[in-house]
């Protein structure tokens, strides 16, 4: 998980989500809104929206509430992690907002829970044997 998380507000503009997630090759923004947690924004919410092709209005125009996911997933700190993932492979999911009481305390994304999962078998697995995936 990344604790404490960039984040984006609603009324933030789309060119601002976008140069938060180049300059910190990120994927997904949560979303606040008056200091409460609201959703999600994702990079291909993002391109889908910025895309020329589509005849949406200038980029310049485009509002992070116009995009975001408002029924993103939303867990306590507590929760079990293999819960979470679960549900994230079940569902298609590729993030979780991470809450502390009523506040955003991190983001666990699915590059993450392949980052935790390689320590994993790294540390508990046969070492260096060459072992096939598939």
């Amino acid at each position: 998980m990344t604790a404490f998380p960039y984040f984006v507000e609603v009324d933030d503009s789309l060119v601002r989500a976008r140069n938060l997630m180049v300059e910190h090759e990120i994927r997904h923004l949560p979303v606040q809104h008056q200091g409460k947690l609201v959703g999600v924004l994702t990079d291909r919410d993002l391109k889908r929206a910025l895309d020329p092709a589509l005849g949406l209005p200038p980029k310049q125009e485009l509002f992070v509430r116009e995009v975001f996911i408002r029924e993103a997933y939303v867990v306590d700190g507590g929760e079990p992690l293999d819960t979470v993932l679960d549900y994230m492979a079940s569902n298609h999911i590729g993030s979780v907002l991470v809450t502390k009481g009523t506040k955003l305390a991190g983001i666990l994304t699915a590059t993450d829970a392949c980052r935790l999962l390689c320590e994993h078998l790294r540390a508990f697995g046969p070492q260096g044997d060459g072992e096939e995936v598939a």
